[in-house]
């Protein structure tokens, strides 16, 4: 869920086929080994509708014998019957459901196993994991798998819905849980931040929809059809870890390339069109320098219909039109492209280390201002402001909840309210790495952002992998000072003055 300090003090005070050039080998390496979908779907716009079948070629990777694949269902979520695990907060209700409650949900159709029928069970609660029984599933043995689906879009302006401007079609398919030693990640949507952890998959996805619609999505496009006033679009994506598409009768574009990579920014009503494309061209002319080379073809930015700042998937980010400030939609640019570097790139188990990618997207954007002085902003005056505005907030929670758990490494699912998850991973994650840097030096700083995506592109991070990455970097032991910052150990004015 994207939000930013400035927003979140608000709240508190009113209570692929080619690659990008030089990194060609990233993509085709990771894309070697790892499951494939394919889904072909049939988008009736007018009535908010959607019908798929997906095909899922699923391998064992793991060293255990398997009887069966877990799926999430994220759609499910939006359902009346999502009460543990729904999609937005009663906080949240009004702003995203401008119109009163609307249904969303995935219905699945049929299931087979090896081109043969199963029977399927789905979570009986809040329907959203999916069991297929596989039979015997050696390591290293791969099965094919068939889902017949349907989806009901709710009117919502989040990450799956529509609203008077854009159709969004984010996490609205059945995706496998990551397997872990002890058993297939299953956990729960969650009105509070990202609740998504997923595994590199390529993807081939085809959609046929009203010609009078643009689509934007992940991918590149391979080919383009009209009959009948439809248009029917297939996209191919590799290694990445989610698959999203954005329609709208309104969009308008502008494109530029940037080393080989195809960046496009679809809008509406935006006076400011080219400014807004130069800062998502400058972002990733920055990221590539300070991070490491952006691996893909294609960059879209895409304008829509959505209740937080900004969302990011592969090779594709939104950014909500609920944005007035021309300041603010600049820093949601710059932090969803951060995005495809931290988390993208460099996954992470979201749920459980939500600081990694927020606290490095946030950390980056500040570096952001300093490399492009045109923007009136440095990294200095964006830690003071979150200095400022993490105090204030630890002040005014402890006031109203009398404590403050201000531990950082933690599940999204045991923070108590929104607003203390965004202070705690993206508020506190920018304040913890800027400590870093003041202890070893700018520089090495930097070092230790190559090292760490070198070291993790195209896998999951965890915490221990992150202080080795920064350890081996800055030639320093670090593990005691960055574990009192995730501990809750640390006094933050002590160390910043």
């Amino acid at each position: 869920m994207k939000k930013y300090f400035s927003f979140a003090l608000i709240l508190i005070m009113g209570c692929f086929l080619f690659v990008g050039c030089g990194n060609q080998d990233l993509v085709a390496k990771a894309s070697s080994n790892v499951n494939n979908y394919e889904i072909v779907a049939n988008l009736d716009y007018q009535n908010k509708t959607l019908q798929a079948t997906e095909n899922i070629e699923y391998k064992n990777r793991s060293e255990k014998v398997l009887q069966e694949i877990k799926f999430h269902l994220h759609p499910n979520a939006f359902s009346a019957d999502a009460e543990k695990n729904k999609s937005v907060s009663e906080a949240q209700f009004e702003r995203a459901y401008p119109n009163g409650f609307s249904e969303g949900n995935i219905t699945i159709e049929s299931v087979k196993v090896n081109n043969n029928p199963v029977e399927f069970e789905i979570e009986p609660e809040e329907k959203q994991i999916l069991t297929v029984p596989t039979g015997v599933l050696n390591p290293n043995q791969t099965v094919e798998i068939e889902i017949q689906f349907s989806l009901t879009i709710p009117c919502v302006h989040h990450r799956f819905g529509y609203g008077e401007d854009t159709l969004n079609l984010g996490n609205w398919y059945p995706i496998a849980c990551v397997l872990e030693e002890d058993g297939f990640f299953d956990g729960g949507y969650s009105p509070t931040g990202d609740p998504f952890y997923s595994d590199l998959a390529n993807y081939n996805v085809t959609l046929t929809y009203d010609k009078n619609l643009t689509l934007v999505s992940t991918g590149e496009l391979l080919k383009e059809s009209e009959e009948n006033n439809k248009k029917t679009s297939s996209y191919r994506a590799l290694a990445v870890r989610d698959f999203a598409m954005v329609l709208s009768e309104k969009f308008e574009v502008k494109t530029a390339t940037v080393e080989n990579v195809t960046v496009n920014y679809y809008y509406y009503d935006d006076e400011k069109s080219d400014e807004n494309l130069n800062t998502a061209i400058n972002a990733l002319n920055t990221f590539n320098e300070m991070i490491g080379q952006y691996p893909y073809s294609v960059l879209n930015v895409v304008k829509t219909d959505f209740l937080h700042g900004g969302m990011e998937y592969p090779m594709l980010v939104y950014i909500s039109d609920d944005i007035t400030q021309d300041s603010e939609y600049t820093n949601v640019i710059v932090h969803e492209i951060a995005h495809q570097w931290w988390y993208g790139i460099v996954g992470d188990n979201e749920t459980a280390y939500g600081w990694i990618d927020e606290g490095l997207a946030e950390y980056s954007t500040a570096l952001f201002y300093d490399k492009n002085s045109q923007y009136g902003l440095t990294s200095e005056e964006v830690i003071s402001n979150s200095l400022s505005a993490y105090l204030l907030f630890c002040d005014v929670y402890r006031e109203v909840y009398d404590n403050l758990d201000t531990s950082m490494n933690r599940s999204l699912y045991n923070f108590n309210t929104e607003t203390e998850y965004v202070y705690l991973t993206y508020v506190k994650g920018v304040l913890m790495f800027d400590s870093v840097a003041d202890l070893i030096g700018d520089a090495k700083m930097e070092k230790c952002l190559k090292t760490f995506y070198e070291d993790n592109a195209m896998k999951f991070a965890t915490p221990t992998t992150l202080i080795q990455s920064f350890e081996k970097a800055s030639g320093k032991n670090l593990q005691s000072f960055i574990i009192s910052w995730l501990d809750g150990s640390v006094v933050l004015e002590q160390i910043n003055g």
